[in-house]
């Protein structure tokens, strides 16, 4: 431990010293926005002075780090700020080189403070920077120890929409320097960054547009005051760039400008007036031109149209629909509840999807959809491994519940007995309603897999989103071993989904969520807040599963006890 005593002079002297930086006398600055805000630190010298005393507004405790070099501490102010000033309160295990920086993101950091030369006791830094994150890098120490401070507080003003200001930039007409339209990027108009639709985009040009700069540019429809702007960033995004705006979309004024740009969703605090605002893009992240998912303007005046509101917040434990599959033997599915899906499958399987002559109820009280061995004349698949035909060798069901049950948010469960055999691929998911009700193409309508296993991994199930930036092998997901086979008993499968987050379930036990918020920081676009339908199916090949081969036993059960959604 560290053990090091304080006389009572110097302790009165820092809480002084605190009562000064509290009250205010100390700077004119902004408020103090730290104050009991999340801390975290790279370590602790024991849990007697963790991070959160430096928030806590009192005089007499302390965070102490290892007693290593660097180390770090950082407080989350919750949302992003303007920082006007730092005060530092040092124990006498102070640093005599450090930094201070700020992050959007707590990942990607800006310096905008730093010394070699620090004689630690009180210290207020006069400061410059935005970000909702702000950061002690601390390089050099001027001990032995590790680094102690008191306290850590940060002023300035948090920003985000005042109580008054709202979207400004919904629907409203948009320009840019070119726009894609081709193969890749269908019709990717200025437009479709101000939709509030994640799934679309705007991109330049792959044919003009892949050189600097490239901008895009909003009409408000009326002057404005600025105080937010939103870039859900496409993996071609800006390294530095300015937010600008104009009265006439002719002269301008920069707002905001960076030449470390980071990509994935970027809020940036602002402050100006004009009509007309712009993103101007003077160095791309890569080969490719610019391209955003999202432009969001947030302010008042302008000429706004409001956007479209979310669903509400569902509720987790009022059932709303289900089915519980108590039909006699031989029963097909019920005919209000489930669609029948007829054809060959996708990515590449090997099945055909027959007319619900392979989805029947077991008669007590379980679906079966069976994959079995079974030509289907006329019909076309990828070369089956075993026969070497094109002709669909395996049959099995898919059901969906498009346009008979679909919904918003809720928790959704299923108590599933899977079959597996090699190149077996059972799933319970859904699908974004609007891939039918306006030909919405995939992943941009949005898949979550509840649940889906693969023969050739026994013990395990996965759980994963698909989305526009993210989908396919590179889906966002998580992979579960139950600790033995999959297919040796019942198992319920379940996600809780609302506007903010979705968690998956095995057994009643959590073991993936996904937070929106990091999702858009790290991944792209979040493009479930609409209706989706539930899928039951039971393919067989194709590439996620593999082949089957001389190691499939057919036909195979795949069981399914009942289906609910609570919400």
């Amino acid at each position: 431990m560290q053990k090091r005593l304080l006389s009572l002079g110097v302790v009165a002297m820092v809480a002084i010293g605190l009562g000064q930086a509290l009250t205010g006398t100390a700077s004119a600055a902004g408020p103090l926005i730290s104050q009991n805000k999340p801390v975290t630190a790279s370590s602790s010298e024991s849990a007697a002075f963790p991070p959160s005393a430096t928030v806590d507004g009192n005089a007499g405790t302390r965070w102490s780090s290892q007693f290593s070099d660097p180390q770090w501490i950082q407080v989350d102010l919750g949302a992003t700020a303007n920082v006007d000033q730092v005060i530092l309160n040092w124990e006498a295990a102070y640093a005599t080189a450090f930094q201070v920086q700020t992050s959007e993101n707590g990942t990607a950091w800006t310096t905008i403070y730093t010394t070699t030369t620090s004689t630690g006791g009180i210290q207020t830094l006069p400061i410059t920077g935005t970000g909702r994150y702000v950061r002690l890098n601390l390089t050099a120490r001027a001990t032995q120890w590790g680094y102690s401070l008191w306290e850590f507080q940060v002023f300035g003003t948090t920003n985000g929409p005042g109580p008054n200001d709202g979207l400004l930039s919904y629907n409203k007409p948009a320009t840019a320097s070119s726009h894609q339209d081709d193969g890749m990027c269908a019709v990717c108009t200025p437009i479709k960054a101000t939709d509030f639709d994640p799934a679309t985009r705007w991109a330049t040009s792959a044919t003009t547009g892949w050189v600097d700069p490239g901008w895009i540019t909003v009409d408000l429809g009326a002057t404005a005051n600025v105080s937010k702007v939103v870039l859900q960033w496409d993996p071609a995004y800006a390294v530095s760039y300015q937010i600008q705006v104009s009265d006439d979309n002719s002269t301008w004024r920069s707002i905001y400008s960076t030449t470390t740009g980071k990509g994935f969703k970027e809020t940036l605090a602002v402050s100006g007036t004009g009509r007309y605002v712009r993103m101007y893009g003077t160095q791309r992240s890569n080969g490719y031109g610019y391209s955003l998912w999202e432009f969001q303007v947030y302010g008042t005046g302008g000429n706004p149209t409001p956007p479209p509101p979310l669903p509400p917040a569902p509720n987790f434990t009022r059932l709303a629909w289900s089915d519980e599959f108590n039909g006699p033997a031989n029963a097909v599915p019920d005919p209000a509840k489930w669609t029948p899906e007829i054809g060959p499958g996708v990515n590449n399987e090997l099945q055909y999807y027959t007319n619900n002559d392979n989805a029947r109820m077991d008669g007590t009280g379980n679906l079966q959809i069976q994959v079995r061995r079974q030509a289907t004349p006329g019909s076309a698949c990828p070369p089956d491994p075993i026969s070497g035909s094109t002709t669909c060798q395996y049959t099995s069901g898919r059901l969906n519940s498009y346009n008979k049950f679909q919904f918003t948010y809720g928790r959704v469960e299923a108590r599933i007995k899977v079959s597996s055999s090699q190149g077996l691929w059972p799933a319970f998911w859904m699908l974004g309603s609007n891939f039918f009700s306006t030909r919405t193409p995939w992943p941009n309508c949005g898949e979550i897999d509840i649940m889906e296993h693969v023969g050739r991994e026994l013990n395990a199930v996965y759980s994963t989103l698909h989305a526009p930036a993210y989908f396919g092998a590179g889906g966002y997901g998580q992979r579960l071993d139950l600790g033995q086979r999959v297919d040796a008993a019942f198992h319920t499968f379940a996600v809780e989904w609302d506007s903010s987050h979705m968690t998956f379930f095995v057994d009643g036990r959590s073991f993936f969520t996904v937070d929106r918020t990091q999702l858009e920081l790290t991944r792209g676009p979040w493009v479930y807040d609409h209706d989706h339908f539930l899928i039951l199916n039971s393919a067989i090949g194709g590439d996620f599963p593999g082949p089957p081969g001389a190691g499939t036993v057919l036909p195979q059960n795949m069981l399914v006890d009942y289906v609910r959604v609570f919400r």
